[in-house]
């Protein structure tokens, strides 16, 4: 695995991290033995970055964090975030971007963590009951106090980046970012790069409709959040099933999966861009390691984004609901 360069720090991080979010929330019935096992495969396979948030399964996230990989603390590099409710598992409800509301989040998660410091601390949502300043400077806040070594944000528009990272430097911003979400080239990538700040994107592989094994909507279950959005549905769907199977055949000539090529995808756009591909079972990330081994052409990126050109997608990527929360400031 190789590693890449966490903006405005000392850290150096694996080229792939891991999204640990569907190991307890939002893709169906969370396995802890396998999560464990994948958790582990993970620091075998020389993946050192790990992404949770307060909000993934009601802190019961960080908790399976803490708890399996507490003993390798210090081999890691830990991103958790503050700033988002959820009222259900699964089912975010509220932001509270409060100065108060993030030094309690932050000694939660250090608590479910088992650990001192959180090395990369995001706000998760930008909240708009509380101007970026004052989220951004409790956050500050515990730099100073040793609580926290990094800060970060997640979709966040590129005005409200350059407001925080006047309060204090942003190393991240995580954001949703894949072949079929490319809106961030047009808006905050070039601002990170601007200001020096690594992108991570989420969901590199469109919720794993890029995978290829999402072949029909009827395959989700009740506590799989993908029901609620509006790609997975209808007409949308079929529309972009038609793109995946592209993809695949792409792929076959690559002798790589569809995922492989996609996550090979995002790393060849720069060495500022870390995606942090979600599992919960090993054979799944193995295979999404292996991607940093695929070289892509000039013409086959090209052929990737004109098969993926942003009006050949059909559908919004979040329901109206989830869709309030992206800041657009």
């Amino acid at each position: 695995m190789t590693l890449r360069h966490l903006g405005h720090s000392t850290l150096k991080i694996s080229a792939i991290g891991l999204g640990c979010m569907g190991m307890s929330q939002s893709y169906g019935p969370g396995d802890e033995e396998e999560s464990a096992k994948t958790l582990h495969r993970a620091l075998e396979l020389g993946i050192n970055f790990f992404d949770t948030a307060a909000v993934y399964g009601n802190g019961a996230n960080e908790t399976l964090i803490g708890r399996h990989l507490g003993a390798h603390r210090q081999e890691i590099v830990l991103a958790t975030k503050c700033g988002l409710h959820a009222a259900r598992v699964g089912f975010p409800s509220g932001l509270d971007g409060s100065p108060a509301g993030i030094k309690t989040s932050c000694d939660e998660s250090l608590s479910r963590l088992g650990t001192d410091v959180i090395d990369l601390f995001y706000l998760h949502r930008v909240d708009p009951k509380t101007p970026i300043e004052a989220s951004v400077g409790a956050m500050a806040d515990l730099v100073r106090a040793g609580k926290v070594r990094y800060l970060g944000l997640s979709e966040a528009s590129p005005t409200t980046i350059r407001r925080a990272h006047a309060v204090h430097p942003i190393s991240a911003l995580q954001s949703e970012y894949s072949l079929w979400w490319r809106e961030p080239e047009q808006t905050v990538l070039p601002v990170c790069r601007e200001l020096g700040i690594t992108f991570v994107p989420f969901s590199p592989l469109g919720r794993g409709f890029l995978s290829g094994r999402v072949t029909t909507p009827r395959a989700f279950g009740d506590d799989d959040f993908r029901k609620g959005l509006p790609r997975f549905q209808g007409e949308n769907f079929e529309k972009n099933l038609s793109l995946v199977e592209q993809l695949d055949a792409f792929a076959a000539k690559k002798r790589a999966t569809p995922s492989q090529v996609a996550l090979a995808w995002i790393l060849a756009k720069g060495e500022d861009l870390v995606p942090i591909p979600g599992t919960k079972r090993r054979t799944y990330l193995e295979s999404n390691a292996a991607a940093v081994e695929i070289a892509l052409s000039a013409a086959d990126i090209q052929t990737l984004e004109t098969l993926f050109a942003p009006e050949a997608v059909a559908g919004d990527r979040y329901s109206a609901q989830m869709a309030q929360w992206v800041d657009r400031s």
